[in-house]
């Protein structure tokens, strides 16, 4: 029997503000452990959490960038579970009346464009953080991250391949980067995603059980979980066992998902009302105020990129990896650099040289303005593409415009017909051999011939003009 698999993603958000939900103490990851706390978000009894409105703000944000209706009156709720990382044995969420809901993502994947519907985003607290393998092999818990806000969000069960799950993540992560909703530092936490999968006969319509996997450390480990799972699934139906419904880990090293406990149901968690808290009450003005200050976000940026500058879908793709880096584009080209130019240099040698100092474009010592005016030294002549290299690196270490570079090196191109005539000579008078094949007939050996006039003039040959006195001169 052939298997389709069915896959929901839920994927869990730590917004980016200064202070937790509930209360003023800061959201710092990297202060020392239970500094960061309070006894509301310790949960010490008579306490009253008062909700931070910036999470408001930007769980909107993130609500209308992936196309949700922004409910006019939402409420938070309490789910009840007892574990050591939640200190009031419930963690306030939302249930019944989310903030958003009804949206969709569109991504491009295997196949085509495919959209992903958005089934709900919701506000909730962070619970502790339980450390495990502390001096003597003991566990604690962490108090800072409780009540750091989280959004969650939750997709509708359209993903049908691991590749397409990967594909959502890396679009969905683009777009909280650009909105500045959340760092998405997997590896401290700020994005976890989980994945509920099932498999089903193909041609049915009917849902399978479903398992959900988590405790995942990237995207590339979540499509290994993903593939795993729908292959073990398949395994345990095609040999006549059946799948249970329960929470999985990942076992990242041995590349196997394990079984951890039971998958609860939401009556399990006695979910009701909040009642220290106010219902969330987001009318029009508030939600065109959110609406007016997003950003153009990556897809419409891509599309622009493409029919405004020429680019091609990859290029553009990637000059619009992060919003800083398609702003340090438009700012290329916004003073007369050619956007396909603009483009390969930042993609190539610029890039280069950030990945191998660890900086970001738009922080380099390399203004916009100056790659621009490099580029246009180029254009007139004045340095070749090879001697480009050499002064974009200079850029980069000094922060000089490229003008003074080029000045203070002597990297002026070589242009002057009668100048580059002597070199040529000089070449051929060196390499007899080579000039005997070429007029027997290897015409390859040119290339050969064209990188020792290169090299003799240190890089500086117009390599046009020097190419067509080389010729001039083999076939004289």
């Amino acid at each position: 029997m052939e298997y389709e698999a069915v896959i929901g993603m839920e994927v869990h958000v730590e917004l980016d503000t200064r202070s937790k939900v509930f209360c003023a103490c800061s959201t710092d990851f990297h202060a020392e452990p239970n500094t960061n706390v309070c006894p509301i978000c310790l949960g010490m009894p008579g306490t009253l959490p008062m909700l931070n409105r910036e999470v408001v703000n930007k769980s909107v944000a993130v609500g209308l960038a992936l196309n949700c209706t922004i409910a006019r009156w939402s409420k938070m709720d309490r789910k009840n579970y007892f574990y050591p990382d939640l200190p009031k044995n419930y963690q306030i969420s939302q249930y019944d009346l989310p903030l958003c809901h009804g949206g969709y993502l569109d991504i491009e994947t295997e196949g085509g464009t495919r959209r992903i519907g958005i089934t709900r985003a919701h506000m909730e607290e962070d619970p502790a953080r339980n450390v495990h393998g502390m001096m003597g092999g003991g566990s604690g818990v962490d108090f800072n991250r409780s009540g750091v806000p989280l959004l969650e969000i939750v997709t509708e069960p359209d993903f049908r391949s691991a590749q397409q799950v990967y594909d959502y993540l890396a679009e969905l992560k683009q777009i909280l980067l650009y909105l500045g909703a959340s760092d998405c530092n997997m590896e401290e936490g700020s994005l976890r995603a989980e994945a509920n999968i099932s498999v089903r006969p193909k041609g049915s319509e009917r849902l399978g059980t479903k398992t959900e996997v988590k405790n995942v450390a990237s995207f590339t480990q979540t499509m290994r979980a993903v593939e795993y799972e729908i292959k073990r699934q398949i395994r345990v139906l095609s040999e006549g066992g059946t799948i249970v419904q329960e929470t999985r880990g990942w076992d990242a090293e041995k590349g196997i998902s394990f079984s951890q406990r039971k998958k609860e149901s939401a009556h399990d968690y006695r979910y009701f009302p909040e009642p220290d808290l106010a219902p969330v009450v987001v009318d029009e003005a508030w939600e065109r105020r959110v609406r007016d200050a997003l950003p153009e976000l990556p897809a419409a940026r891509r599309k622009r990129f493409r029919e405004a500058h020429g680019l091609s879908a990859y290029d553009a793709r990637v000059i619009t990896a992060t919003r800083g880096m398609a702003d340090y584009f438009e700012a290329v080209v916004r003073v007369g650099a050619d956007p396909k130019k603009a483009a390969n240099w930042m993609m190539g040698d610029l890039q280069a040289l950030c990945t191998e100092t660890r900086v970001e474009v738009d922080a380099c010592a390399v203004c916009p303005e100056d790659l621009a005016a490099m580029i246009g030294l180029i254009e007139n002549g004045t340095i070749s593409g090879k001697i480009a290299k050499e002064v974009l690196a200079a850029m980069f270490e000094t922060g000089k415009h490229p003008k003074e570079i080029v000045e203070e090196k002597g990297l002026v191109q070589i242009s002057d017909s009668s100048e580059l005539e002597g070199i040529v000579q000089q070449v051929l008078d060196a390499n007899p051999n080579q000039v005997e094949q070429f007029r027997s007939g290897k015409d390859q050996v040119k290339g050969y011939l064209m990188g020792q006039v290169m090299k003799a003039s240190r890089g500086k040959a117009n390599p046009k003009l020097a190419s067509q006195i080389l010729e001039k001169a083999l076939r004289a």
